[in-house]
């Protein structure tokens, strides 16, 4: 178990505060690690890799003999290295007669280990092995387009928590909006079979197309590689839980009785009191009843004084 920290200094609270949980949290580093021994391959696939994602990852290039993921107690150096680098991915690298060019990629929850994916690589080619313009090359940082082609990472288990974790090592930052003209590579995975998936990275370049949006031609900049499953563990389902809580936003007021749908927009219910009509006094003098009476009165009083001049005159005639 490892030791709760106080902070003495503001420094030291200042660093904590920084690694403490929040509601949008910081964009994921990446540990790579190197086993008790590695290939030439494994070491020229890790340190490109690393490059990618240069900005946002830790490299720890010495052997490190306890490391065993899938083993009990395997683990606890993997842990450690994740509490003191604060990062949330790793990639382990090691070569055995049994399991040569082995991959073994994974993500942190509560620094600990929350899922693994091991591949074992296969047809590699660095990126010295691509030759095209170096215009075109992607720029550091940037942000990437992710492509996963196949029906296997929608039915097949082991693809689907491989494509979970190549998503989360390979897309970066992520934001809300994305400026077109900023992109400028992309990673596609293609799945061959059901335990096997090609992965490349290549560059983009845009063309005029007549409309809005650019054409895009994709050129192949490496680095390229078969990544083969050969074993997966996913999470339990109370970790699994635990881990996809989402903190309630406080800066959003809550608004009663209204709900958004896809089809009708934002639709609202309205709560009416019961209408006790039989005891409801009505108003005698109503504006519409004192209308009809004084139109009433009108014609009344026209045909009175019609009657009285007709009456006078008979008289004064018989006069």
């Amino acid at each position: 178990m490892f030791e709760i920290k106080t902070a003495k200094t503001h420094r030291g609270r200042r660093f904590l505060e920084k690694r403490a949980p929040k509601i949008v949290e910081n964009e994921k580093k990446t540990l790579f690690v190197h086993g008790t021994k590695t290939s030439n391959v494994l070491n020229s696939v890790l340190t490109e890799l690393y490059h990618l994602k240069k900005e946002n990852s830790v490299r720890y290039t010495r052997r490190n003999d306890k490391i065993r993921p899938f083993e009990a107690g395997g683990e606890t150096n993997l842990e450690f290295f994740s509490q003191k680098t604060d990062c949330s991915l790793f990639v382990f690298g090691s070569h055995s007669k049994k399991r040569p060019d082995n991959l073994v990629m994974g993500r942190f929850y509560d620094n600990h280990v929350y899922d693994l994916v091991e591949v074992g690589v296969e047809n590699y080619r660095s990126l010295q092995s691509f030759s095209y313009d170096k215009k075109i090359s992607p720029k550091l940082g940037s942000k990437p387009l992710i492509a996963f082609i196949g029906e296997g990472f929608e039915s097949v288990d082991e693809l689907k928590h491989l494509k979970e974790v190549l998503l989360e090592l390979l897309r970066g930052e992520v934001v809300e909006n994305l400026n077109i003209a900023g992109i400028d590579h992309i990673y596609v995975c293609t799945a061959i079979t059901s335990n096997k998936v090609y992965l490349s990275h290549c560059a983009l370049k845009l063309k005029k197309s007549g409309t809005v949006v650019p054409r895009m031609e994709l050129v192949e900049v490496g680095p390229s590689m078969d990544l083969v499953v050969r074993r997966h563990r996913l999470p339990n389902e109370g970790l699994k839980k635990e881990a996809m809580k989402i903190a309630p936003d406080r800066t959003k007021k809550k608004l009663k009785n209204v709900k958004g749908d896809v089809l009708l927009g934002k639709t609202g219910k309205i709560y009416i009191p019961d209408q006790k009509l039989g005891e409801m006094e009505l108003q005698t003098n109503a504006k519409g009843v004192k209308r009809e009476r004084r139109e009433a009165r009108k014609n009344k009083g026209g045909s009175d004084t019609q009657a009285s001049k007709k009456q006078k005159g008979e008289e004064e005639v018989s006069t």
